[in-house]
């Protein structure tokens, strides 16, 4: 069992990008599924689905996104940033800009998961879950 699923989640991408692989599964839930469809949103993946197995519970499939000539991939970086022994909250003028707001910052407020450019259109602060360039 482990103590932090999303950072398991988000490591599970980045190993499957640095491997090349061009799908990636992992057990399903709320927020991992807000923060597929936020990457799909945003052009990182191709797409993402909900799997239920034979066995066990169900599972998150990922088509990860890879340039067509070059091979390499759209997520060039992902981390996680609040974690569950130390939450980061920032408000809406405190909301970081990633890369000069080339990449996007991850935000859980309460109205909903978003991207740090929604968040400034919606006027909410919340917790960063991490950074994706």
């Amino acid at each position: 069992m482990y103590s932090d699923p999303i950072a398991d989640f988000l490591t599970r991408i980045r190993n499957a990008v640095a491997a090349g692989h061009k799908v990636v599964e992992a057990p399903v839930s709320k927020m991992k599924l807000e923060i597929a469809r936020i990457l799909k949103d945003n052009g990182y993946i191709h797409s993402f689905k909900v799997v239920k197995p034979d066995k066990g519970p169900e599972i998150i499939k990922i088509a990860l996104k890879y340039d067509s000539v070059t091979r390499m991939p759209a997520i060039r970086s992902i981390k996680r940033v609040s974690t569950p022994g130390l939450r980061i909250y920032k408000g809406v003028n405190d909301l970081p800009r990633v890369l000069n707001s080339l990449g996007i910052a991850i935000v859980s407020t309460n109205k909903g998961v978003m991207t740090d450019k929604q968040a400034r259109k919606e006027n909410t602060g919340g917790e960063i879950i991490c950074y994706v360039y």
